[in-house]
């Protein structure tokens, strides 16, 4: 008969070759060397928790008695009682990572190992002291930190999460694998809590998941506000760029700035750019009016009109007030400007400024000033054509009769003294310009002159002279001494003679004359009479100029006073006469004497 084997994995031999009995063997290992038939037993001492001495074994603590031969071995201390075998010891803990035997399968702690694992920290590898595991999904975990943190806006690469969710799921499944039927060396506490402690650490991953989530996105809304404040900054370089710039190549840019705030303003309103809009439209109206600023108003002009007209175009919550104010600052530069140019001599340029002045701001205060400024240059220009004192009367002429129906132009402005006094002094240039250009000897520019005089001003007292120069300087032209001195204003008194002036032409005759009077005369055609010449000389060598009756010629008669004469015949074309031939002829008439003059037409072939 066989003895119990002792607890912890400790075995018997057998006693002897028959009938043998073998006694206990000591715990963790002991072993009991039996006697023939009737010897004695004798227990060897094993390493357990009691020490077995003289022949006793088992669990107790003290020393015994060997069993005598044939009876039963002695009760052990700590045994159930007197004559019963101890109960079998627990098992011995598994070795590392479990291996240590297989027992029973346990799933519910093959899950709770599994889901340790899905923690991100290996603490299932941990738990079955399975190092290598543990290190693995460490190194993972530390891998994927490195490239996720700091979160940005991109995240991690798809292809990285892929691999390390790859890497938990493996090590979820290979840890259920491992825990399956694996011995823990936990308590019963202990491992009632593993699952639930295993669920609860899967909220570690699952948070950080949200976390980076969450990071993610504001780190995605703070890479898109830093792309708003990119934006802005752009447009401040253009703004700041541009600033006193010609407004002409600026103007562009300036939209190009504009448009980028109040898009930024409209778009993203809860932006950390769109409220650094408004500071930024204060700095957008203070460079764009930076000319206005320095005083240079004609450049300030356009800019502060582009600004003005920024209500029609931009919303009004991004500009607000800030353009109301500019209809005064715009009036004061078109002033400013015009004045600036009427003093330089650029009066169609300054004209240019009063005429938007009056046009934009009707009622402005600078109308008065525009007015003043206007007439009294005006009448300044004219001063020397009604004082008679202008150096070159001609010139001053057309300078201040340009300036005067440039005035006449201005709409807005009541300027109509200025225009009427500047007309008169003009009217008094224009016959001055061609008395002097008489004098100097210019008749054909003084019969331009003279004749425009009549024309413009046919019921001046003048107009009748001019006539008379215009008549002497036709003369002239031809026959230079007629031109010595200009005819006068009046004719003399005193007697006058006759002159009976005749036509023996086919053609109508202009007799032109000047002397102490000026004048002209027209002759009609002699509907009888033939040129003179080669081919009226063969038919009839006789015929003398002027040598038929009386009345057969168309006739006038001049009344002149005594003095020297010039005279310019100048017939109409027709037949063999040419058109604009002329001939002078110069006459002395005295006092008591009847003169008489025929006129006629020689052809020479």
């Amino acid at each position: 008969m066989s003895a119990p084997v002792g607890q912890n994995g400790g075995s018997a031999a057998p006693a002897g070759q028959t009938g043998g009995v073998s006694a206990p063997v000591g715990q963790n290992g002991g072993s009991a060397v039996g006697a023939g038939y009737g010897g004695s037993f004798e227990a060897a001492a094993g390493p357990g928790f009691g020490q077995a001495s003289g022949g006793s074994g088992g669990f107790g603590t003290g020393p015994g008695p060997a069993a005598p031969h044939g009876q039963a071995p002695a009760t052990a201390p700590g045994w159930a009682g007197a004559g019963t075998l101890p109960p079998p010891p627990p098992a011995p803990p598994g070795g590392p990572g479990g291996s240590g035997g297989q027992g029973e399968a346990r799933p519910l702690q093959a899950l709770a190992v599994g889901l340790l694992n899905l923690s991100c920290l290996g603490l299932g590898y941990v738990l079955l002291r399975h190092w290598i595991g543990a290190a693995v999904c460490w190194a993972a975990t530390a891998a994927l930190l490195l490239l996720a943190l700091p979160a940005d806006a991109n995240g991690v690469p798809a292809g990285v999460l892929v691999g390390y969710g790859a890497v938990l799921l493996a090590a979820a499944a290979d840890g259920a694998r491992r825990g399956l039927r694996a011995r823990l060396p936990l308590g019963a506490t202990a491992r009632r809590l593993a699952l639930p402690l295993a669920v609860v650490l899967l909220a570690a991953p699952a948070g950080a998941t949200v976390a980076y989530g969450a990071a993610r996105e504001e780190a995605r809304e703070e890479a898109f506000q830093q792309s708003l404040l990119a934006r802005i900054d752009t447009a401040d370089a253009l703004v700041k760029a541009r600033e006193g710039a010609d407004f002409a190549f600026s103007e562009r840019d300036y939209r190009t700035a504009l448009d980028t705030y109040e898009r930024v303003a409209l778009d993203h309103p809860d932006s950390r750019a769109a409220k650094l809009v408004p500071e930024r439209m204060d700095a957008y109206f203070a460079s764009v009016s930076t000319p206005y600023a320095q005083k240079k108003y004609c450049e300030a002009v356009d800019p502060l009109t582009h600004l003005r007209s920024l209500p029609d175009s931009v919303d009004k919550g991004v500009l607000g007030n800030r353009a109301d104010g500019l209809d005064d600052s715009l009036a004061r530069s078109l002033y400013e400007c015009g004045a600036a140019e009427f003093g330089r001599g650029a009066i169609q340029s300054s004209y240019g400024s009063f005429t938007e002045l009056a046009s934009l701001f009707p009622t402005s205060e600078h109308i008065g000033k525009v007015e003043r400024l206007v007439g009294d240059g005006l009448r300044k220009a004219a001063a020397p054509l009604g004082e008679g004192s202008a150096s070159d009367p001609c010139a001053t002429t057309e300078q201040v009769r340009k300036q005067r129906d440039d005035v006449a132009g201005l709409k807005g402005y009541a300027l109509a003294g200025p225009v009427a006094d500047a007309g008169r002094a003009v009217q008094k240039g224009a016959f001055s310009c061609g008395a002097k250009q008489f004098r100097d000897g210019l008749y054909s520019e003084a019969v331009t002159s003279m004749d425009r005089y009549a024309k413009d001003y046919p019921d001046s007292p003048q107009a009748a002279h001019a006539r008379t120069i215009s008549i002497a300087a036709q003369i002239a032209d031809h026959e230079p001494a007629a031109g010595k001195k200009l005819p006068p204003a009046t004719a003399p008194g005193g007697s006058r003679m006759p002159m009976v002036v005749s036509n023996d032409g086919k053609e109508s005759v202009e007799l032109l004359y000047t002397g102490p009077v000026t004048g002209k005369i027209t002759l009609e055609a002699c509907g009888t009479c033939e040129n003179y010449g080669t081919l009226r000389d063969a038919i009839d060598p006789d015929a003398k100029p002027c040598g038929g009756p009386s009345s057969k010629y168309p006739k006038a008669t001049l009344r002149l006073p005594a003095g020297t004469y010039h005279f310019l015949q100048r017939r109409a074309g027709g037949g063999f006469a040419v058109a604009g031939e002329t001939k002078t002829s110069k006459a002395s008439v005295e006092p008591g004497y009847t003169y008489t003059n025929c006129l006629y037409v020689t052809t020479v072939r």
